[in-house]
């Protein structure tokens, strides 16, 4: 998907207010990537269809109505930021114990109002807390990330997690103890978001 066709498709999923919002925050991330390299320079040009339009598939998947979402190791915002701009109904805590990223977030959210709090710590300090939604993109192989998740998930809890061409070894070596749906993304043929239920801790 090119970047013009993936700030379309997004423009069309969202509100004008919405997709206002979303530019800002694409804006504060240019201007920090250009001194803080929170970005790689191939996906800095790749914004709208390697971040923003990959980050937006999980809003679809997510309940209605109001919920508690928890982004682990979120980055530079994705898809954390994204989805607090998308559900502004929703409560968005952006886990990101890089000093750089979590300051970098604590200005996105300030230029473009998100809903969302910033714990600049490592998910294991976090105190054991269900949320609605659990959601982590590229921070670990879905095993380990399951441990680091598992505090965060209630019997109702989805876990949202964007994975690439490697997934079936990831979920033959992640074991039992969860129930798992594979979407496939609407961004690149090679990945899928695993639609996460039932981990027991």
């Amino acid at each position: 998907m090119s970047e013009d066709a993936a700030k379309a498709a997004v423009a069309a999923a969202v509100s004008t207010e919405v997709f206002k919002t979303l530019e800002t925050f694409e804006r504060a991330l240019r201007t920090w990537n250009a001194v803080s390299n929170l970005v790689s320079a191939a996906d800095g040009a790749r914004l709208w269809s390697r971040h923003i339009a990959d980050s937006l598939q999980l809003v679809a998947l997510a309940p209605d109505g109001p919920l508690r979402w928890i982004d682990l190791g979120a980055g530079a915002g994705f898809p954390g930021m994204v989805v607090a701009l998308a559900r502004p109904q929703t409560e968005v805590t952006l886990v990101e114990s890089n000093r750089k990223k979590a300051a970098f977030l604590l200005k996105a959210i300030a230029e473009t109002g998100a809903p969302a709090t910033v714990r600049p710590v490592r998910a294991e300090a976090l105190p054991a807390k269900p949320y609605d939604v659990v959601s982590a993109r590229a921070l670990a192989p879905l095993g380990p990330l399951l441990t680091l998740a598992a505090p965060f998930f209630g019997p109702h809890t989805i876990g949202l997690f964007p994975k690439g061409r490697e997934v079936d070894d990831e979920i033959a070596a992640a074991g039992a103890g969860f129930q798992v749906a594979r979407v496939p993304s609407a961004t690149a043929d090679d990945a899928v978001i695993l639609k996460i239920t039932d981990v027991k801790g």
